[in-house]
């Protein structure tokens, strides 16, 4: 019986020894069946110093409200004043390129800065010039002097699919290098009102405040998208942020350095989403594309065969699932860039190359073209819904000769006299030697109208 004692004390002793190291080191294991434990670490350790914090500050102008007692002790008519106050902001960064200490940001970070201050992961601090910004499509280029600095490999997100996955990474709140992770949720979405020309991927990855112009990354490490956007009712995180495409970045970047300034491409057609009713119509396969309802006269599309009715389903082998969509690739590919569209005609598939036009350049005196449209600023683009036109982008002053005939900032000339007009050549022609009325056809939001000049 001792014996038997003995035996069992010291196998109950042995297995006691063997358990206690694994229960004081509390940890976890380095591998599972054999099996290494995923990590994002590594990756992040050689990429994060690539992100940057960006702190601005300036002053705005702010008109001041009118005191409603001021209508009952003798001042009716005072006004608003405009004055200047400070403001401050953060936001964030991504160094695309180390050597020349380019930076790029959302435009929206940098917009009205006097001063932009970077602060790498290490505290070094830099005051940055501003190379070149597009409003439109929420970019900015920021360049520093400074050595010995991290940049991030672009990816090609056109490869991007939904599921992949994808790592945000910025200064939400101000808190420095923050690290997200969660997956991509939908491609090329548009129509979503936040900025002129949408292209976005959405994504799940945490996008709060201050996220804005970090690093959208995949497990690579690679950028596949500028932070720029979240839909939340609070102004939080709720599963929805959207970042641009590290492709529609790039080639905005390249005509920020090439031109110092963004040259948009223009195809020249206008047209509607394909959806079910479309498709059926059409006797499409896909639910998807831009149908071609307009080619104009003398444009890239009609240069290279575009046709009314023809379905544009792809660019560059890369799927179009809207109008929109498909316009904002146009747009921000640049001026005399070479494309191939994929469309279906007739129910068979082809491909088209078109090299895409210029945008009409600004006209700084508009009263060269005729005296009542003195004062505004005119340029190529087009309306909410797609149609080529002449955009008012200013007008000087409430009393300039082309605000008193009716015209206001962001109405489009669709026509002018009958004649369809999408660029300055074609009103000039148009209204050119006209003796007595002109009329000129004006979309301002859905209404439609004419103004009459003389």
């Amino acid at each position: 019986m001792k014996t038997k004692l003995s035996v069992l004390s010291a196998a109950f002793l042995s297995a006691s020894l063997l358990l206690t190291p694994a229960i004081s080191q509390a940890k976890l294991p380095v591998a599972v069946d054999g099996q290494q434990l995923p990590t994002l670490a590594p990756m992040l350790e050689r990429i994060t110093p690539g992100v940057v914090s960006i702190r601005v500050s300036g002053s705005k102008e702010v008109r001041s409200r009118v005191d409603p007692f001021d209508f009952f002790f003798g001042n009716p008519q005072r006004q608003p004043r405009a004055q200047k106050q400070p403001f401050s902001g953060l936001g964030s960064g991504v160094i695309i390129d180390a050597g020349e200490g380019h930076i790029v940001t959302n435009n929206h970070v940098i917009a009205d800065a006097e001063k932009i201050v970077v602060t790498l992961e290490d505290g070094r601090e830099f005051e940055a010039e501003l190379v070149g910004a597009d409003p439109e499509s929420d970019i900015a280029l920021l360049k520093v002097e400074g050595d010995d600095l991290v940049e991030i490999k672009l990816a090609n997100s056109d490869k991007l699919r939904v599921g992949d996955f994808s790592v945000a990474i910025g200064n939400p709140f101000g808190l420095s290098h923050t690290v997200t992770s969660g997956i991509v949720s939908a491609m090329g979405r548009s129509g979503l009102n936040i900025e002129g020309y949408e292209d976005f991927i959405q994504t799940d990855a945490a996008i709060n405040q201050g996220n804005s112009g970090g690093a959208l990354v995949n497990l690579k490490g690679e950028l596949i998208g500028i932070n720029t956007a979240i839909l939340g009712a609070s102004g939080g995180n709720v599963g929805i942020g959207f970042a641009i495409p590290s492709n529609m970045m790039k080639s905005l970047v390249d005509q920020i350095l090439e031109y110092g300034e963004v040259r948009r491409g223009s195809l020249g057609i206008s047209g509607g989403n394909v959806n079910a009713g479309v498709a059926k119509a059409f006797g499409l396969d896909t639910k998807q594309g831009a149908l071609v309802n307009e080619v104009q006269e003398d444009s890239a599309a009609e240069k290279a065969g575009l046709q009314v009715d023809d379905v544009i389903v792809s660019i560059d082998g890369n799927p179009i699932h809207s109008f929109m969509e498909l316009r904002s690739k146009i747009a921000t590919a640049g001026e005399g860039k070479r494309v191939t569209l994929g469309i279906v005609r007739d129910g068979k598939k082809k491909s088209i190359k078109v090299k895409l036009d210029g945008p009409l350049q600004q006209v700084a005196q508009a009263d060269k073209l005729h005296p009542s449209l003195a004062g505004a600023t005119l340029e190529a683009g087009e309306s909410e819904n797609g149609k080529a036109g002449i955009v008012v982008k200013s007008i000087e002053a409430a009393r300039a000769p082309a605000a008193r005939v009716g015209l206001k900032e962001g109405d489009v000339i669709l026509m002018a006299n009958r004649n369809r007009v999408t660029n300055i050549r074609e009103l000039n022609r148009a209204i050119d030697d006209v003796n007595g009325y002109i009329f000129l056809r004006v979309q301002r939001g859905r209404s439609v109208f004419n103004v009459q000049i003389q």
